[in-house]
């Protein structure tokens, strides 16, 4: 039954059953959307850590929602965390509060992709998946013994979604229990239709006031125009910094000879003899034309354009395939194992086709690449920009909120509504509603500014004597964030030797939660980690008084995408270091410096070791996106007032 609801007393309502306080800033952010909706003009928020900017954007989407024509309201997310935040934790406790009050039920679900879930078809089919069969040999030791640990866990769960699992799953592991869109014979024509994973997720979605997702979803569902999302007219972006990556991300193709190989392979005697030795012969020809077009000393080769072998073994790909999908009609009757294991073959097949027929018509708006850094060389293709398909196919049509705790970057907004396509927008309208943090007085921004400028090889001995000078005076509790692999492993050979503290190390395909987990309950640790650590981690308290950033994050000069959009800025006459680079750089320095202060409670240190925050004549410029700390390149005062915090927590630790 619809109602009138006030959102400023709906908010207030929810923050008491919070036991929470009031904030301005939130306050702020359920004003502006409210407006927002009124006005028909999309709102960009910047809402800082401690803003409670989840609430600000779930209190006018329920208010609408529930209202006399109100409608489904989608919130897209990047992260797992935050889907998990508000599916356990803020979404029913508004839930309660407007019960409470208006004694009628607000209703949630979360939707993720098919291929997020367990195929039960797959699970239980008599007919075995040659693929996923292998991975049981035991022989295969890690990858084996996963597989047999997931099907465990598939057996038993009652969520089919991957991310319950508990720990992250190799994607070779995971393809034996999932499948994607194009290979599900649909829940019509399946023997588990009526128990089917996704089938629930997406009834329990078409009845929801607020449906919680991903960006890479959204993006499908908006740029590809494929309808998985229900009916909506309100969309609310958060981690809105992401979007554009995840949405470039989603619409990415992918294709090597291993992955042509593994879709032929499923056909088996589906098709006739010559259509298989067509598509063989396709594959291996595709497979010598990557190695052609490759640089065997590089790991990643730009192409400007697909030469003649290229665009010959794709076409071959394009048209063999092409002749599969025809000869494999579904028949009347057919065994449901059969029909589920042929369509498997078929959206293969089908996948196979659309790639290579995009491949083959990619003009000047998209960037092609081979990546072949210690894997079969695999040709990428990318566009150049998604702002105009996020306009043309989400703006246009919905009304929308984006927002997060970084989005301006050198103090301004320009930079995030340029990549959303909403820079000439009149109706958008671009708030930071601040945070209630007083970085001042409870953080320090520390730049090096006496060290050489970063070289091509990283770390130097004379950073990571200071690098072990801050941590031995932080007494561990330090975060340090490194831009490169190779980085991470000097740090970490260098401070085991020279520091009594312990030292935890991210490896690669480790569980960031997990290896968080541990550095926040051993209180004097140090964790070192590379680029998915500089954002979503969260550890208050005194676990972590320092955070230690190893250079300037700009873009690698052979990122393809990055690269190539600088390059195109430059040759309109525009500056591409200014438009792309120092942005992309600001964002992630923004990202990284957020993770020291996350209560009002919180005092430390961010230090910097590259002195071109301090000296170059764009330093200015990337301070001016991190949080407003008290800046200094005294070393000794940032050494002080770490002996001091540290001090501090271990009297705490005493008396507790």
């Amino acid at each position: 039954m619809p109602v009138d609801i006030d959102p400023q007393e709906l908010l207030l309502k929810t923050v008491q059953a919070f036991n929470g306080t009031e904030r301005v800033g939130q306050q702020n952010m359920v004003a502006t959307i409210v407006e927002g909706l009124e006005a028909g003009g999309h709102r960009i928020i910047q809402a800082g850590t401690g803003t409670g900017k989840s609430l600000g954007y779930l209190v006018p989407a329920a208010a609408h929602a529930l209202s006399e024509g109100g409608s489904t309201v989608v919130v897209s997310t990047a992260t797992i965390a935050l889907q998990r935040q508000l599916m356990e934790k803020d979404l029913p406790l508004l839930a309660s509060t407007v019960k409470s009050i208006y004694g009628i039920d607000l209703t949630f679900a979360v939707l993720k992709g098919r291929n997020n879930y367990v195929c039960l078809q797959k699970l239980h089919s008599s007919i075995p998946d040659p693929e996923g069969e292998a991975l049981f040999d035991v022989s295969r030791g890690f990858l084996g013994d996963q597989a047999v640990a997931v099907r465990a866990w598939a057996e038993e769960t009652e969520s089919g979604d991957k991310d319950d699992f508990g720990d992250d799953i190799d994607p070779r592991v995971w393809r034996a229990f999932s499948v994607n869109r194009r290979e599900c014979v649909g829940e019509s024509k399946c023997a588990f239709g009526e128990d089917c994973f996704t089938a629930q997720r997406r009834l329990q979605a078409q009845s929801a006031h607020i449906v919680v997702t991903n960006h890479a979803l959204l993006a499908i569902d908006v740029v590809e125009g494929i309808p998985i999302l229900p009916e909506h007219d309100i969309v609310v972006i958060d981690e809105g910094h992401e979007i554009v990556d995840r949405a470039t991300g989603a619409i990415t193709i992918e294709l090597n000879a291993a992955s042509v190989d593994r879709a032929v392979s499923r056909v088996n005697s589906q098709v006739s003899d010559r259509t298989m030795d067509l598509m063989v012969d396709a594959q291996s020809s595709f497979e010598d034309a990557l190695l052609g077009a490759s640089d065997p000393t590089s790991g990643l080769t730009r192409l400007k354009f697909l030469d003649s072998e290229l665009l010959l073994a794709l076409t071959l790909i394009r048209d063999s395939s092409h002749a599969g999908i025809s000869e494999m009609s579904p028949q009347k009757g057919e065994d449901p194992d059969v029909a589920a294991r042929n369509q498997r073959a078929r959206g293969g097949l089908e996948e196979l086709h659309d790639y290579a027929g995009t491949l083959i018509s990619q003009g000047n708006d998209s960037v092609l690449w081979i990546d072949h850094d210690g894997k079969p060389p695999t040709l990428h293709s990318a566009p150049l920009s998604v702002a105009h398909l996020l306009r043309d196919r989400l703006f246009a049509e919905k009304f929308a909120v984006v927002t997060s705790a970084t989005l301006t970057t050198s103090g301004n907004f320009d930079s995030i509504t340029s990549a959303l396509g909403l820079d000439s927008d009149k109706r958008t309208e671009a708030i930071d509603v601040g945070s209630p943090f007083d970085y001042g007085q409870q953080g320090i921004l520390y730049v090096a500014a006496d060290l050489p400028p970063p070289g091509r090889d990283g770390l130097d001995m004379t950073s990571l004597d200071v690098m072990g000078e801050l941590v031995e005076a932080a007494g561990g509790r330090t975060l340090i964030l490194c831009s490169s692999w190779r980085a991470v492993d000097k740090a970490a050979e260098y401070l085991r030797v020279r520091c009594d503290t312990p030292v935890h190390v991210q490896k690669k395909g480790e569980s960031v939660s997990l290896l968080v987990e541990r550095f926040a309950a051993d209180r004097e640790s140090t964790l070192i980690g590379t680029l998915s650590l500089w954002q979503g981690v969260d550890i208050p308290g005194d676990s972590c008084i320092q955070v230690i950033i190893d250079r300037i994050p700009f873009p690698r000069p052979d990122d393809p995408v990055m690269s190539a959009r600088s390059a195109r800025v430059d040759e309109s006459g525009g500056s591409g270091f200014q438009s792309v680079t120092l942005p992309r750089a600001g964002l992630l320095l923004a990202q990284a410096s957020g993770r020291l202060i996350r209560t009002g409670t919180d005092k430390g240190v961010v230090s910097v070791l590259d002195s071109r925050l301090a000296n170059s004549g764009y330093g200015t410029s990337l301070r001016k996106s991190m949080p407003p700390m008290w800046f200094t390149t005294d070393r000794t005062t940032a050494m002080s007032s770490l002996q001091r915090l540290r001090g501090e927590s271990e009297e705490w630790e005493g008396q507790g």
